[in-house]
């Protein structure tokens, strides 16, 4: 997206909270799960994700959501359902929220992402073995925003996404180098940031 887009975010018409979904079975199994067809249907929640997600909500102390948009992964659609339940609200599919794709590290061992983070920090535009790049993350991330921005006014709008991407659209949203998307902290199961 354009840094004109960027810098008009600091005039919102709308209220953006960011949540990760909560941990889940691919967690628990120290799974890469990126694609739609295997997360789509499987690798939900787990039961220590279904807790975070009680103690939250028992616990919530962030502005009420009036919307809730979410990755139609298995996870995040558990996660934003409970959410949504909650607050008696709908849900709304968007697959532009999706996980980022981990191309040839697909159902291998979590440990593998050091290596794909190593090639990002290179560059943001690398699509070696087969992952998405970071630039296109950050598009599609931005794009759910820029288009909530031109047809919401004065919502509180929930996004349930995932780890990487999420961290990729805070980066570019504070317009800092995507490359350095794991310079921040990383975000926990569960966890919930409100875009300033």
């Amino acid at each position: 997206m354009s840094n004109g887009f960027l810098n008009a975010l600091s005039q919102r018409r709308n209220r953006y909270l960011l949540m990760r979904h909560g941990h889940s079975q691919a967690n628990a199994r120290g799974l890469i799960i990126s694609t739609p067809e295997r997360g789509l249907s499987a690798f939900g929640l787990s039961p220590q994700g279904a807790s975070q997600l009680d103690a939250l909500l028992a616990d919530w102390r962030w502005p009420a959501p009036t919307r809730i948009l979410h990755s139609d992964f298995l996870r995040t659609t558990e996660t934003a359902a409970r959410v949504a339940a909650h607050f008696g609200l709908p849900l709304q599919r968007e697959p532009r929220l999706r996980e980022r794709h981990f191309g040839d590290f697909e159902d291998q061992a979590d440990d593998r992402y050091p290596r794909v983070w190593a090639l990002d920090a290179r560059s943001a535009e690398h699509v070696e073995h087969g992952v998405e790049s970071v630039a296109s993350v950050a598009a599609r991330m931005q794009a759910v925003i820029e288009a909530l921005e031109h047809t919401l006014s004065g919502e509180t709008v929930l996004l349930v996404s995932h780890g990487d991407p999420l961290q990729i659209l805070l980066t570019a949203l504070e317009g800092q180098p995507l490359s350095r998307h794991r310079d921040r902290e990383p975000l926990a199961p569960a966890s919930l940031t409100v875009l300033s």
